[in-house]
C-alpha cells in the first residue's frame, strides 16, 4: 500500500479501538415515492451527525459541493460513486476517482450487488473503479450486497451469501469491505477473519428502536469487524447527534446498548 492510501485509511481508522464509526447519507435512490426527513433536510441533519463527531461520513458528491463545505475537514469525508437500487432498475456511476480526490475525500464508496445474472457486471465495474481508483491513492470502500435470486432478489442476511459477497469484493481488489451484519456472531467472526481486507457492518434496515440498532451493534463488535456505516439507524431517529454518540460508544467504547444510552443522555 503506498503512502497517500496508507494516510488516508489511517485517518478512517484513526481511533485507538482500531475500528471506524462512519454515518451514511447517500440512500437518495433507495427512495422512490419520498425521502425520510432525515434526508429531506441534509442541512441540519448533517449539523446533528458532524456534532458527535463520527469517524466519516458518506455522501454523494453532489451533498458533498452544496452542503459539506461548513465541516471541511472536520471529519473525514467519503464520496459514494455509484447511483442504484437492488432490483438492477439503476445503476450508474456518477463520480470518477479523480473527482473525489478534487472534493478531498479520503475514500471513495462503492456498491456492489452479488448473486444473480448481473453479478458479473457489477464486479466488472468493482474492479474499473479499483484499477482508476489506484492512480489516486484514493482507498475503495465497496458496499457489498448479496441477493436472494429466489425471493424477488431481496437482500440476503444468510452467512453463506454474506460470505461470498465479501470474497467477491476481497477479490476484485478493494480495500475495506462493507457487508450487511448476518446475525450469528460466530458465523460473522469466521466471515471476518476470512477476509484479507477490514470489513465493516452495514448498519441494516430500519431498527424499531434504537436499542435494537445498538444491541446488533454488539454483536458486530463482538466478532471481531472493524466497525460500521450506520445510515437510517442514525437519521431516521429524532435524536440524531444521541444516537451517533451511543453507536460510538458501542464500537469504540465496547459498551451495552443500555450503557450506550446513558452515556448518550437518551
Amino acid at each position: 500500500m503506498n503512502i497517500g492510501k496508507t494516510i488516508r485509511m489511517n485517518r478512517l481508522f484513526a481511533h485507538p479501538s482500531g475500528r471506524l464509526c462512519s454515518i451514511a447519507v447517500d440512500h437518495l435512490m433507495g427512495y422512490q415515492t419520498g425521502l425520510p426527513p432525515g434526508l429531506r433536510h441534509i442541512q441540519s441533519t448533517l449539523a446533528s451527525i458532524v456534532a458527535a463527531r463520527p469517524d466519516a461520513v458518506t455522501m454523494h458528491k453532489g451533498t458533498a459541493t452544496s452542503a459539506w463545505l461548513p465541516y471541511a475537514g472536520a471529519v473525514p469525508l467519503i464520496v459514494q460513486s455509484i447511483l442504484c437500487r437492488f432490483d438492477d432498475t439503476a445503476y450508474e456511476p456518477v463520480a470518477t476517482p479523480e473527482e473525489v480526490v478534487r472534493l478531498g475525500a479520503d475514500a471513495m464508496a462503492i456498491v456492489t450487488y452479488v448473486r444473480g445474472s448481473t453479478e458479473g457486471a457489477y464486479l466488472r465495474v468493482a474492479a474499473d473503479y479499483v484499477r482508476e481508483a489506484a492512480r489516486f491513492d484514493i482507498p475503495v470502500i465497496c458496499h457489498v450486497y448479496p441477493r436472494d435470486v429466489n425471493n424477488g432478489l431481496k437482500i440476503s442476511f444468510a452467512p453463506e451469501d454474506i460470505a461470498w459477497a465479501v470474497r467477491c469484493a476481497a477479490e476484485v481488489g478493494v480495500d475495506v469491505v462493507k457487508v450487511p451484519y448476518c446475525g450469528d456472531v460466530q458465523a460473522y467472526a469466521q466471515i471476518v477473519a476470512d477476509c484479507p481486507v477490514p470489513v465493516v457492518a452495514a448498519g441494516g434496515p430500519r431498527a424499531e428502536t434504537l436499542e435494537a440498532a445498538l444491541n446488533m451493534m454488539t454483536e458486530v463488535v463482538q466478532s471481531g469487524a472493524r466497525g460500521a456505516t450506520i445510515g437510517r439507524n442514525v437519521w431516521s431517529f429524532e435524536n440524531i447527534t444521541g444516537a451517533v454518540r451511543a453507536f460510538k460508544a458501542v464500537i469504540h467504547d465496547g459498551k451495552s446498548a443500555q450503557e450506550a444510552l446513558q452515556l448518550a443522555g437518551l
